[in-house]
């Protein structure tokens, strides 16, 4: 502590240069001794010296600056190795570095095998070139020929919407459906049909005629050649022949579904839209799914000939379960025609009221009332007489006294069998209009 902080040493000098023998201090020459003093720096004590100007006087009186030379720039080898490198030696890198990443490949590959020994990249599955034989008459070749002529009908408005089908009869652009699939947009005036072809091409549709006794209607399209579907004779029709109902449903448009015909000559009967008259129609009973949509459809046989329009169904659940009706087409054909040419349809009518009866005796149409002046009146047929035959027709019920009657001409006399008080007897009967 004393050393530091103490006073210092009076005795103390600073220390000065050596002497020479005269006694005079000795002094060490200069590093630049004997040279021009050209550098200001080199010598502590001398002046100091302003260097060259950057432009030369005789450059500045030319009024041209003094040119500065580039480096020259790096090679790829240097920039990337930091010196030149021979190309021979860049060659053998390159080939080096292919070489490692080809050896990667074949490790990840092998490794890749490794994984999963079920895989097998080498595996190619055989394929059958000749297409599938399809003879004629077939299901497809039936499809293939039908659907273009069978629609989808679409009805929308401000408080109906909805899908149904529809079979082209006519080149001019007449198509059939049912009257219950455009009965919603006549009704409803901010309603428009629409007709969906195949192709996906669309048309306004315009009501020709309804006939909401049969559930009929025809509609008419602007069509260039649309593809027509010609009716066949329902008639000919026997049970268990194959049938395929094509049309909508579901929204499902195209839809083409197999079965057989059930049953012939089934009378159906459904009540009339918002109050009209009841429907009745001689129907062709078939096991061919038909679903909501699929009425206005075709029912074509195994010719692909039009039979019938697809209708209604009979089900407890909602859904098809095998019970499916379509109108016959020789009946459908005549309720068009007559809607094309007219615009409206008169059936033949015996204007009497029944109701079915079933009994140990008879089965058939047991009459309630006989107005005065009608067709069965001036045939002599009375209240309770039961109605069992039109001309060969067979009448189990009311229904099917309806679809008898209307199978005949207005003005047409018909034998007419019927049970009275225990008793057969038959009557003839002019029928009348309806």
């Amino acid at each position: 502590m004393t050393t530091a902080f103490g006073r210092p040493d009076t005795t103390t000098r600073l220390q000065r240069p050596p002497l020479d023998a005269s006694g005079e201090p000795e002094v060490e020459p200069v590093f630049w001794e004997g040279e021009p003093a050209g550098d200001a720096w080199r010598d502590p004590g001398a002046s100091a010296v302003i260097g060259p100007p950057a432009v030369s006087e005789k450059a500045a009186e030319d009024g041209e600056a003094a040119q500065v030379g580039r480096g020259p720039l790096l090679s790829v080898p240097e920039l990337l190795f930091g010196r030149r490198v021979k190309p021979t030696a860049l060659a053998l890198l390159l080939v080096v570095a292919l070489a490692v990443g080809a050896a990667g490949g074949v490790v990840g590959w092998l490794f890749g095998r490794a994984g999963n020994e079920l895989t097998d990249a080498g595996v190619t599955l055989a394929e059958v070139k000749p297409g599938k034989e399809r003879p004629v008459g077939s299901v497809a070749d039936i499809a293939k020929r039908v659907t273009p002529s069978v629609v989808s009908i679409e009805f929308k408005g401000a408080n109906v919407a909805g899908v149904g089908s529809g079979v082209v009869i006519d080149g001019a652009g007449y198509i059939l459906t049912n009257d219950h699939v455009v009965a919603p947009a006549v009704q409803d005036s901010s309603a428009k049909l629409t007709v969906v072809f195949i192709d996906g091409k669309r048309a306004i549709a315009r009501v020709v005629g309804r006939d909401s006794k049969t559930d009929l209607a025809v509609i008419k399209v602007e069509a260039d050649n649309p593809t027509v579907l010609q009716f066949g004779d329902s008639d000919e029709l026997a049970v268990g022949d194959t049938v395929l109902a094509i049309g909508s449903p579901l929204s499902l448009s195209n839809t083409v579904t197999e079965g057989i015909v059930s049953a012939l000559h089934r009378p159906v009967t459904a009540a009339g839209e918002n109050g009209g008259p009841q429907v009745t129609y001689d129907a062709i009973q078939t096991d061919a799914a038909i679903n909501p949509g699929n009425s206005g459809g075709a029912l074509v046989d195994s010719s692909g000939a039009l039979v019938g329009i697809n209708s209604s169904i009979r089900t407890e659940t909602g859904g098809s379960v095998g019970l499916g009706f379509a109108i016959s087409g020789n009946y459908a054909r005549k309720i068009s025609q007559d809607l094309i040419q007219k615009g409206e349809v008169k059936h033949a009518d015996m204007n009497v009221n029944v109701r079915s009866a079933s009994a140990e005796t008879a089965e058939g149409a047991q009459v309630q009332n006989v107005p005065d002046g009608g067709a069965a009146a001036q045939a002599g047929i009375v209240e309770g007489d039961v109605i069992v035959k039109v001309g060969d027709r067979l009448v189990r019920n009311a229904a099917e006294l309806t679809v008898a009657v209307r199978d005949h001409e207005i003005g047409e006399t018909v034998p007419v069998t019927l049970a009275r008080q225990g008793r057969e007897l038959t009557v003839q009967v002019t029928l009348r209009s309806d």
